[in-house]
Order: structure tokens, then sequence, then C-alpha cells
């Protein structure tokens, strides 16, 4: 099969990550109808305000902060900024986004970035308690940085998912030590949606002290929604949110994104689409023994290719090279997302079992 533009030219299908498309038609279609309202700036205008209603009742936490930011980075860089101090850092795992994907956005905020080990992307409570208390009992603990945070994804940057258990186990240790856990949910729909999954917005609401709701890269044009739980975190921070650059001027883009994705479930429904074709692409590597570099149920699969079939693909598939396993095999992440067309999907499926 080969997949053709209307110029009947062969173009490149691509699973390289899940925000290479636009935006929900219900989106566009809500902003060109409120294109030429006018109303308050900076995220304190109507549709702001109902999105923040929707995310609380969502939560079950009425007294929740919330607050609409422009991107991933700039949600995580301004949390994290604005909950430490200057001498503090925050724990993730080596895998983190914070730790590899965001050209050292938190270390220039002056806050060090204190990797664990992990070979799934997530880090356990132990872990967390484990490195507090070594930082504690060190003779020369005024000379290191203190942790501060603890942050984690969910899903992880390979896609794993946090259990209702094991979040909570987190959530008590940190608070045990006196630290912050916060979620980066820049994925959270295909967290949300995936097979085996035991936590919602509730749970997660109830297990952390901030999170954000990904739009970027579950059908919004662009936006995160943060959400604080954590009464010590809502202190001031707009100023952070002002200072980081994500506040956006034209805030009720914002609003009316989140608005129309979390108001009748369209954001799980979302979610659940990019799995469902994730999982196809699952069955299809499994049925030809496949090995997979890391196992989940979201939307980024991680199968260990020949380098002989990755050689055929490369005018026709797009995907992220996650580095060589052995001479003859590369792990690769093939990504799906919240519209990836099942057409595209069969047609990797069906170099996949004629590999």
């Amino acid at each position: 099969m080969k997949i053709e533009s209307g110029k009947g030219d062969i173009i490149m299908i691509r699973f390289n990550c899940d925000y290479s498309e636009g935006a929900h038609e219900r989106i566009l279609n809500k902003l060109m109808e409120t294109n030429l309202e006018q109303t308050p700036g900076y995220g304190e205008d109507p549709y702001c305000e109902e999105a923040a209603a929707i995310i609380r009742e969502l939560c079950q936490k009425e007294d929740a902060g919330v607050h609409f930011l422009v991107g991933g980075t700039q949600a995580n860089a301004t949390v994290i900024a604005s909950a430490l101090r200057p001498h503090q850092g925050v724990a993730g795992a080596v895998t983190a986004h914070i730790n590899v994907h965001e050209t050292g956005a938190v270390e220039a905020t002056g806050h060090k970035v204190l990797s664990l080990p992990s070979a799934d992307g997530k880090i356990t409570a132990s872990q967390v308690e484990e490195l507090y208390l070594a930082h504690i009992n060190d003779e020369s603990f005024e000379h290191m940085v203190q942790p501060g945070m603890v942050y984690i994804s969910n899903p992880t940057e390979l896609g794993t998912i946090y259990t209702r258990a094991e979040l909570e186990a987190l959530y008590r240790v940190c608070r045990t030590w006196g630290l912050y856990l916060f979620v980066d949910g820049a994925r959270l729909a295909y967290g949300l949606a995936a097979e085996g999954n035991d936590v919602d917005l509730k749970v997660l609401a109830s297990n952390c002290d901030v999170f954000y709701i990904g739009g970027t890269k579950v059908g919004a044009l662009f936006g995160e929604a943060v959400v604080i739980t954590n009464e010590e975190l809502k202190k001031d921070f707009r100023y952070h949110i002002k200072q980081r650059g994500g506040m956006l001027a034209k805030g009720r883009l914002l609003g009316i994104q989140f608005g129309e994705l979390l108001r009748d479930g369209l954001y799980m429904e979302l979610g659940r689409h990019g799995d469902r074709m994730a999982d196809k692409i699952r069955k299809a590597c499994r049925d030809k023994e496949i090995p997979f570099l890391v196992t989940n149920t979201t939307n980024q699969v991680f199968p260990i290719m020949p380098d002989a079939l990755l050689e055929q693909w490369k005018d026709k598939y797009s995907y992220t090279n996650q580095g060589r396993v052995d001479e003859t095999h590369t792990a690769i992440r093939l990504c799906t997302s919240w519209v990836t067309s099942e057409e595209h999907v069969d047609a990797l499926v069906k170099d996949i079992l004629n590999s």
C-alpha cells in the first residue's frame, strides 16, 4: 500500500510524535465562532473560568488553582522554579523530560535536576526516600543541592504508567520528608485511557501537589492546564507564569480549547484512539516476534527492529531512534496520536507482518 497526497506524490507517514497534526475540528470551530469576541486578557476571561470549573469538577477539588500555560516546557520550568528555594533541586528519572528534552530549561532557572536510575521511565517511593535520607545524613549536606521536589510524568517518556498504589506510595514518602510531588501530564489522556490504568483525575489530584493536563499532544493547538492542589504553591503563581513567558495575552484561546476537550469526555475519547492505534502496532510486532525495549499500553511503542528493515522504511516512515541494541538491531519509538489514521497504521502493520 502506498499513501499518496492529492497530487499523487508519495508522502512520509509520521510516527515520530503525537503533535504533528493541528487541532480537533471542534476546537477550530469554536475558535472561529468566537474569533471576534472581545474578552479580558491573560486568562481572566469567561472561557478560562468555565474550563477551570470543569477541571475542578473532574478532579473533585473545588479549591484547586487552575492556570493555563502555552506549553509543556514553560509549565515544567514555571512550576519547578516557583516551588523551590535557590538551594533546592528536583528529583526525577534519568529519562525524565526535564532531564533530557528541555535544553536545560530547569537548570537555567537555577535548580539542578537530580536524576535517578530507571529502566522503564518510572521511579519508586523507595528511590526517593533513599535519595533524601542520603542527603540529610551526609555530613556535607549543607554543601550539596537539597532535594525539594519530585518530578514524574504519567505516562513516562517510555510510555509506562504509574499505578494508583505507586502514586500513593510516592506521595506518602514526599509528604513524610517535606517534598513536593509534581506530575507532568503532557500525554495524560493516553495514560488515563490505557489498558490496566487505575488512576483517574480525582485520584491524581489527591496524590500530588501539582500536575498538569496536557493539551498540545492531545487535540489542542497548544497549551497545558496546570492544576495546583497544595495551598503553599498557589501564592503568586501568576507572577511566575508571567516571568517565565508562559502567560498568553489572548488567554481565552487556551480556555476555549480546554473547555472543548474536557466538557463531555472528548479528551478521553482522543486518548483512547491513540492507544488503540498503538495497540494495533504492538500486536503486529508481537505476531512477528519482534521484541520491545519496554512494555507499555499507551500511545508510544518501542520495538527493537532489524536495521535492514529500517533501511527499507527510510523514505516511507518517520520515527524516533532510541539507540543501538546490537550490531544489527536498533530500538525505535513509534508514536500514535489523537488523530492517527487507521489507513496509516494499517500500512505500517502490513509492512511489519510482511517483513
